[in-house]
């Protein structure tokens, strides 16, 4: 699929690896809608980009929420054909705690934002996708989830983290077999060690360490790098019901 002249969602669009990808997008000519919970990053990115780009606030755990984000984006670019989800929490925890088992509460709202948010943009938007007018190849969309290296191999402490991607990467299959009916393809990307907001919060000795177990190059990614790929994945109409790494070929120990 083009990706000029076509109309985004992007969750999680206010920063880091959406943020990355609503410019990249915008640059190669779509129209994109950012979702996310703040306010503040996302007007100011929405306005940076101009005509380009409207912000809809939407918090990917409640569902009316996201479901009003879409109808915004839908009613004002009339139509979507890319949906990119960003959006995730992290919250790790021990099962068993010093403080006592795992709150169910927290591993309840991991899940909510991570998976069930992701399902729900997967659904809302693939309503809209499914009426668009179908390319030569019969496509109509392109749904880009955001799984992770833990959906694999899961540290310690992130056990709800871990769960929620695990979940996202198995769907992925199953929704584009059925999605495979209206032309829509469904892909996940699992990235490994990026600079994102949420990495750069642990210490910086902890991320050097991290940084020396990649294989090549030995480094963080750059949000630009996840977005580069989702630009690949729209554009290549092969890409499809995988989970592809984007790792630098690193693999998580235990702690």
């Amino acid at each position: 699929m083009e990706i000029s002249e076509k109309i985004a969602v992007v969750s999680g669009g206010a920063s880091g690896l959406g943020e990355a990808t609503v410019k990249g997008l915008v640059a190669s000519g779509a129209k994109v809608a950012i979702l996310d919970t703040n306010v503040d990053a996302g007007n100011e990115i929405a306005s940076q980009l101009g005509d380009n780009a409207i912000f809809c606030e939407a918090d990917m755990a409640m569902e009316d929420s996201v479901q009003s984000a879409i109808e915004t984006a839908y009613k004002t670019f009339g139509a979507i054909h890319i949906a990119v989800s960003c959006a995730g929490v992290l919250l790790p925890a021990r099962v068993i705690g010093k403080k006592g088992p795992f709150p169910m509460d927290q591993f309840d709202r991991v899940v909510q934002v991570n998976l069930m948010g992701t399902m729900n943009v997967i659904r809302l938007a693939g309503m809209k996708m499914k009426e668009n007018k179908p390319n030569e190849d019969g496509e109509v969309g392109v749904i880009i989830n955001t799984a992770s290296v833990a959906a694999f191999e899961g540290q310690i402490g992130h056990a709800a983290y871990s769960a929620s991607k695990g979940g996202i990467a198995s769907m992925t299959l199953p929704v584009a077999r059925e999605f495979a009916e209206y032309g829509i393809r469904v892909v996940s990307i699992a990235p490994g060690l990026f600079r994102t907001a949420m990495m750069m919060e642990v210490p910086e000795s902890i991320r050097v360490s991290l940084a020396k177990r990649a294989t090549f190059p030995k480094r963080f990614g750059y949000p630009h790098e996840y977005a580069h790929l989702v630009s690949c994945i729209i554009e290549n109409p092969m890409i499809n019901g995988c989970t592809i790494r984007l790792d630098a070929a690193y693999r998580m120990q235990a702690r």
